[in-house]
């Protein structure tokens, strides 16, 4: 288990959060909190909840019951794009890229929120328009060098394996500059060299740009090795929390989902 360090204080706090798709109930009273100094795994079987929780935090889905706080900030009620710009980034389970156009391009799309002139500015692309494009695409590479994308940034998406765009649809999500940053499945259809270097990628955010990260991801190999603490959801509920080492432990656990070695 990778060590964390630095100040741990509450980032997001979920309260009784309650979400059914007509007679089904994806989440039951889901109360849990994520802190600024940890890796989060949310893990369980298929159909567990996980997905809906991670749509239910950045607004994809509106919550039955129940609320979210962000920072101290209600935003339960606020569509996604509002969570984006307060710092809420995510990664989906199928690739959401625009395929036509390049890495470069699809990580300064992820800038739009940030962007403040207006649109006559950006057309005639002088004074303040250009000065904060280019503020754009220092962020944009910077994140490219963290990500060792530097050979693909003018690559078209379309063009790039499966594995590579994974990473750039991560890359997307921290060119936001995020305050919290979901990942769902991040490494679902990976080769374990491919695992590995995601793994490498993850914590790097974490420890180099001190994102609290959400991760949902069924390889347990890696969420003992790059996670602080786990979520075990069953049927929509939260069945267990924990150290890595607790919950490998925990007879509930082993049960709903690791199985007996």
């Amino acid at each position: 288990m990778r060590k964390d360090s630095g100040e741990n204080v509450k980032v997001l706090s979920i309260n009784n959060l309650n979400l059914r798709f007509g007679g089904v109930l994806a989440l039951s009273d889901v109360c849990l909190d994520v802190n600024s100094a940890e890796i989060l795994a949310v893990i369980g079987p298929n159909g567990a909840g996980k997905s809906s929780l991670l749509n239910c935090i950045s607004g994809f889905y509106r919550q039955e019951s129940g609320d979210i706080h962000f920072r101290d900030m209600s935003i339960g009620q606020l569509p996604s794009y509002k969570r984006a710009e307060l710092g809420v980034s995510r990664t989906f389970q199928n690739l959401e890229l625009y395929t036509g156009m390049t890495v470069l391009d699809n990580l300064l799309a992820a800038r739009h929120v940030k962007f403040k002139t207006s649109l006559l500015a950006d057309f005639l692309y002088f004074g303040w328009s250009r000065d904060e494009e280019t503020l754009h695409r220092e962020v944009v590479e910077d994140v490219i060098d963290l990500l060792d994308m530097q050979p693909i940034r003018k690559t078209l998406v379309e063009n790039l394996p499966y594995g590579m765009r994974k990473r750039v649809e991560i890359a997307r999500a921290v060119a936001l500059e995020p305050q919290l940053l979901l990942l769902d499945e991040p490494m679902a259809g990976m080769n374990v060299e491919e695992k590995e270097d995601m793994a490498r990628f993850a914590i790097d955010i974490f420890e180099l740009k001190k994102i609290p990260i959400v991760i949902v991801e069924h390889d347990m190999g890696v969420v003992m090795d790059i996670c602080d603490r786990v979520v075990v959801l069953d049927f929509g509920e939260v069945i267990a929390e924990g150290t890595t080492d607790a919950i490998k432990k925990n007879s509930k656990v082993i049960k709903a989902y690791l199985g007996d070695e």
